[in-house]
């Protein structure tokens, strides 16, 4: 597989963007090249912020306009052109992140009768129809059961997510689809030495309601006060969020958003890191956290909230402690306890750093998704 086509045509995932998903774009791709693979990506949204070392990146663009039914007929004729372009241009093997609409690894595996690899990150239909507006459901549907038709792997991000494409396809397809969970570029992201004075406890992430930081911030506030806090990134919720913590009296600093390159800088330093999701039904717990292999890689001891997937890739009391959601006093109290226990902070950083090495790598997970294909 030398020649990869990456598809992506969701237009709400930049393919050069700060957001995880785009993260995830960009390691995929670096895992391909890191093969000795000529990768050329196929997308409906570039985004501007272009890592160095992706400078060289051929990227082919056709941009999806429109509101409603027509932006969804739009995202559809985009799959269609795009497909044919890769047509035109060859490819050894397809990759396509899974978007509304798109049939383009159907449209070019068999005619090109090389290898498809479908990724599913999220159940897409339901965040779309509940979160945004989804005209053709039905058009949505077919399109999902006709890509993992076509797919020779399809790969999902976590258990709830495989049932979740389980339930919508031909049971024929079921023995060709698998868990392959996130994963982080364990060379971009490495441990430092933590910071003189109070331990630091970290957040990266978007400011979204789905990611709990309320919660953080009011357990700093009703904690120890023998940590500080500094929240990496913005969004919807910031300045509700800095109002919360000037009224509750806790000790943060907010970064503001930065590029995914810088994330290691704002991590350096740190003692702690933490991912307070709130509580939630099951089916809304379906992600594979990006954050956390992130805090991993860096040595971090996580403080996580025992939801989905999370108890999954934290072992609790060796890489990290492990909460009850939405719960403020259970949140302060474990990272008071590990803000006052430096020797078992610094073990559970070189567990935390030995899983991510030995386990989590972006290479292992591609590794892990292409497995059995005939190279």
């Amino acid at each position: 597989m030398k020649r990869i086509a990456y598809v992506c045509i969701d237009p709400g995932v930049p393919v050069f963007g700060t957001k995880g998903a785009s993260v995830h774009v960009q390691e995929i791709v670096r895992a391909w090249r890191n093969r000795g693979a000529e990768v050329t990506v196929y997308c409906t949204r570039p985004g501007s912020d272009v890592p160095a070392d992706l400078a060289d990146l051929t990227v082919v663009v056709v941009p999806v306009t429109g509101k409603g039914a027509a932006r969804e007929n739009s995202q559809a004729a985009a799959a269609a052109e795009l497909a044919q372009r890769i047509l035109d241009d060859g490819a050894d093997a397809v990759y396509e992140r899974y978007s509304l609409f798109s049939d383009t690894l159907a449209r070019v595996t068999g005619q090109l009768r090389v290898p498809g690899f479908l990724e599913v990150n999220a159940p897409l239909i339901e965040e779309q129809r509940t979160h945004r507006s989804l005209i053709d459901e039905t058009a949505a549907h077919a399109a999902l059961r006709e890509q993992v038709g076509a797919a020779t792997r399809t790969v999902c991000v976590s258990d709830p997510v495989a049932d979740w494409v389980r339930n919508r396809v031909d049971p024929e397809h079921h023995e060709r689809i698998r868990t392959v969970a996130n994963g982080v570029n364990i060379h971009r992201i490495r441990p430092s030495s933590e910071a003189p004075g109070m331990p630091v406890v970290a957040f990266v992430g978007t400011l979204k309601p789905w990611h709990g930081v309320e919660t953080l911030i009011e357990a700093q506030a009703a904690g120890s006060r023998e940590w500080t806090l500094r929240i990496v990134g913005d969004g919807p919720q910031g300045a509700e969020l800095r109002g919360l913590a000037e009224r509750v009296g806790a000790d943060v600093e907010f970064t503001g958003a930065i590029a995914p390159e810088h994330v290691p800088k704002a991590l350096a330093g740190c003692s702690i890191a933490a991912a307070p999701y709130p509580r939630a039904s099951d089916g809304d717990q379906y992600f594979s956290p990006l954050k956390i292999y992130e805090y991993c890689a860096a040595g971090l001891p996580v403080v996580a909230s025992r939801v989905g997937q999370v108890p999954h890739i934290i072992d609790d009391g060796v890489t990290g402690l492990l909460v009850e959601p939405s719960d403020p006093s259970a949140l302060a109290e474990a990272i008071d306890g590990l803000a006052s226990a430096p020797i078992a902070r610094a073990a559970m950083s070189s567990a935390a750093r030995a899983a991510a090495t030995d386990r989590h790598s972006w290479d292992t997970v591609l590794n892990r998704i292409t497995e059995e294909v005939p190279a």
